[in-house]
């Protein structure tokens, strides 16, 4: 449906119109202030009533019941894990773009300023990650960084 179905008289699009009523404030402050002390609440709590003990059987590591076997390392080489950082990255600019491109006509040049000015930050991170090498997974990269660094 257009905008124009709804139209918007001047007394109701004046500035002190916008501002939410003092009291619908003091009921959020109120809400604000009541979800972080009960957090505090919470955290303080746990610190003074939970156990500090320490023996050899707690501190191992617990896996659902199964003595940890072989080493600690990840399963997968590291350049897995960027690409799936890559990717989620890419996905929610994807997601923003597409809500984008579904109202651009209702949007117009501000719209279209909006959505020019987030793709060039994205890109210029690109150009960014490209430069830094964060692109190059390749061996020969990784013994140019240990000899820069000296090892």
């Amino acid at each position: 449906m257009p905008l124009e179905a709804f139209p918007i008289s001047s007394a109701a699009a004046s500035s002190s119109q916008l501002m939410p009523a003092p009291e619908n404030l003091l009921s959020l402050g109120l809400y604000v202030a009541m979800a972080v002390g009960l957090i505090a609440f919470l955290l303080i709590a746990c610190r003074l009533i939970g156990q500090k003990t320490h023996s050899k059987l707690k501190d191992q590591p617990y896996e659902s019941g199964v003595e940890p076997t072989g080493p600690a390392q990840p399963g997968r080489p590291v350049p897995f894990y960027l690409v799936a950082i890559f990717f989620i990255v890419f996905d929610v600019e994807v997601v923003f773009i597409s809500s984008w491109a579904v109202a651009y006509d209702l949007l117009g040049w501000s719209g279209f300023l909006q959505i020019l000015f987030f793709i060039i930050i994205l890109f210029l991170g690109l150009i960014y990650l490209w430069a830094e090498g964060a692109l190059d997974w390749s061996p020969s990269r990784q013994r140019r960084n240990a000899t820069k660094e000296g090892r």
